[in-house]
């Protein structure tokens, strides 16, 4: 079984003093840095803007996962490109056009993920699954960080693994949630390949040491 891909989540650090948190992400085992940007409309809440994402992307040379949690995000699609990162994750829920999404993407070079949240069954990825490289499973309700990690979410995971192996598809499976020591090692088992952590990772009394238990979960 293979070491998870750990993608700390930017939203839990502490924004009073970013350089210094990601001096500690630089250093540390994870993969990737997951940033949420909201727009107060989708979710209800708002978080980093264009601005803040460029500026962080000058303090690490990590993967960028941008998880936008936004309404129209196809206008959105080359400023993000410009801003620094390299996957970007729209919603299902928020795509009308969800195949010209991930394809616009693509043609910007950017990795194409797509976003479900709780509620959205696996299936409606069907005739997405093979265009895209990543799946980011909502595993709390989206828009405010520290929620209760959903159970149903291990048999989401199953199914989406399922659906993978069956169109020979390649799409990564993210976990976006209430991930935690308890529970990571269950997700890995059931077929998730990223964990996104933001409480578990930054409230720790060391943060890069949890970094390094979540990379050794398996």
């Amino acid at each position: 079984m293979n070491k998870p891909i750990i993608a700390p989540s930017i939203l839990s650090a502490n924004f009073a003093n970013l350089s210094t948190d990601f001096e500690m992400l630089h250093r540390s085992e994870a993969d990737y840095i997951h940033v949420d940007v909201m727009d107060g409309v989708f979710v209800p809440n708002i978080s980093l803007g264009l601005p803040v994402i460029q500026a962080m992307r000058k303090l690490t040379t990590k993967t960028f996962d941008v998880h936008l949690m936004i309404v129209e995000p196809d206008k959105y699609i080359d400023n993000f490109k410009q801003a620094g990162a390299d996957i970007l994750t729209v919603h299902v829920e928020a795509c009308t056009h969800l195949h010209r999404t991930v394809q616009k993407i693509h043609s910007v070079d950017m990795r194409a993920g797509v976003a479900i949240n709780p509620h959205t069954p696996i299936h409606l990825l069907e005739d997405i699954i093979n265009d895209i490289d990543l799946v980011c499973i909502m595993s709390v309700n989206p828009g405010f960080g520290g929620q209760k990690f959903i159970e149903n979410t291990y048999t989401k995971v199953a199914a989406l693994k399922e659906l993978i192996q069956k169109k020979n598809a390649t799409a990564l499976i993210e976990i976006d949630g209430g991930v935690s020591l308890q529970n990571a090692k269950k997700l890995v088992e059931v077929g998730a390949n990223v964990l996104v952590a933001g409480n578990t990772v930054f409230n720790s009394e060391n943060p890069e040491q949890t970094i390094q238990l979540l990379k050794n979960i398996v």
